[in-house]
């Protein structure tokens, strides 16, 4: 570990998926190397990820994911947290939390990490995310981006000093079920492939170019079951796409069983227009199961030959790759091995920890 052993804040907006569970990660690594910590956040968080659990101060800051007026309520609550508890250095994580936590601190260090890109430029809404990454970009005394273009991009927009910052997955648990029992809960037949993607259901991931392929494999023998595991604003709309299709995909809800869904799945699939070190990515070639993933931000780079890459927004790749891996037992075995292979070269979590540890150290000055 670093030598840092101050105190720090971590601040996060609303989350179910990934930042959520980097920001917890790090809460566990913080306070096993001795430093005080507090987890500001929206009270749903902590239920969730278990910061209170990990041994840190948790402290309500009900940041939404969309602006709006109640941002005024955020900035007074974490400007109360922040007078009462002094850290030494205040971490945001993503836009939102970033934004927040400018307005709430007074004179203290801020480390932003940058997770996601703003994909919305057009409109009122375009205008109001590019002043946003202005702001959070100009006002971070350091800044660490998930992926390399992350980086060029808050460089670009006038952050004083930003570099990578690898966001390493979290362990994947060993799997509590057998294959065969996981295969069982969705009634399939041994030779009936199970391809799963896990996410939250937002538009950036283009759930709907699976529904739509989906619909195409009914005519293969065996047809393929697809299953979604995640939850978010898009579940209506991709529920009602799948009966008009009449697509054989499931959409499971929030799962906190993915080592289990990996273990009988025989393919994982990515469809997303963007993604920085997309957490079911390093969580699928861990658990050696053949990832097909869109070539889209920081995902080529992580997973490197590992997993078979396609260009995004394109359903006739998707349906081609799909098909060209169900029909190849050898090629899918080819994949499966490269998994492990590439996610033994990642940072892991103990890794990150002393990064942030020595990013802490760089902003306030002291060892």
């Amino acid at each position: 570990m670093g030598d840092w052993r101050g105190s720090v804040a971590l601040v996060l907006a609303s989350s179910t998926g990934g930042v959520g569970q980097h920001v917890a990660s790090l809460a566990r690594g913080l306070v096993a190397a001795g430093c005080e910590v507090l987890v500001g956040g929206p009270e749903a968080t902590d239920e969730q990820f278990g910061f209170s659990a990990s041994g840190a101060t948790f402290v309500p800051v009900e940041i939404p994911a969309s602006p709006g007026p109640q941002d005024a309520g955020a900035i007074r609550q974490l400007r109360g947290a922040l007078a009462a508890r002094r850290p030494d250095v205040v971490h945001a994580h993503g836009f939102r939390a970033a934004f927040v936590a400018q307005l709430a601190r007074s004179g203290v260090p801020l480390v932003v990490t940058w997770h996601n890109a703003v994909l919305t430029r057009k409109g009122l809404r375009g205008q109001a995310s590019l002043l946003v990454e202005r702001v959070v970009a100009r006002g971070a005394t350091l800044t660490l981006g998930a992926s390399d273009d992350l980086v060029e991009r808050a460089t670009a927009l006038g952050a004083r000093n930003a570099r990578l910052g690898a966001v390493a997955a979290p362990a994947l648990p060993q799997p509590r079920r057998t294959r065969a029992a996981v295969r069982a809960e969705f009634r399939l037949r041994p030779e009936t492939p199970l391809i799963l993607s896990v996410g939250r259901l937002h538009p950036q991931k283009r759930y709907d170019l699976l529904v739509e392929a989906s619909a195409r494999w009914r005519g293969l023998d065996p047809a393929p079951v697809v299953v979604v595991a995640g939850s978010g604003p898009s579940y209506m709309g991709l529920a009602q796409q799948a009966s008009r299709e009449r697509a054989p995909l499931h959409l499971l809800g929030h799962r906190t069983d993915v080592a289990d869904l990996l273990l009988g799945a025989d393919l994982a699939v990515i469809t997303s227009d963007w993604e920085a070190r997309q957490l079911f990515a390093q969580e699928a070639l861990g658990a050696g199961t053949p990832l097909i993933s869109t070539a889209v931000g920081g995902l080529p780079g992580l997973v490197g030959d590992a997993a078979l890459l396609i260009p995004p927004d394109d359903v006739d790749a998707l349906d081609n790759a799909v098909r060209a891996l169900l029909d190849d037992p050898v090629l899918r075995a080819d994949y499966a091995a490269r998994g492990p292979e590439q996610a033994a070269t990642w940072p892991r979590e103990a890794d990150t920890v002393v990064d942030v540890l020595a990013a802490y150290a760089e902003v306030t000055g002291f060892q």
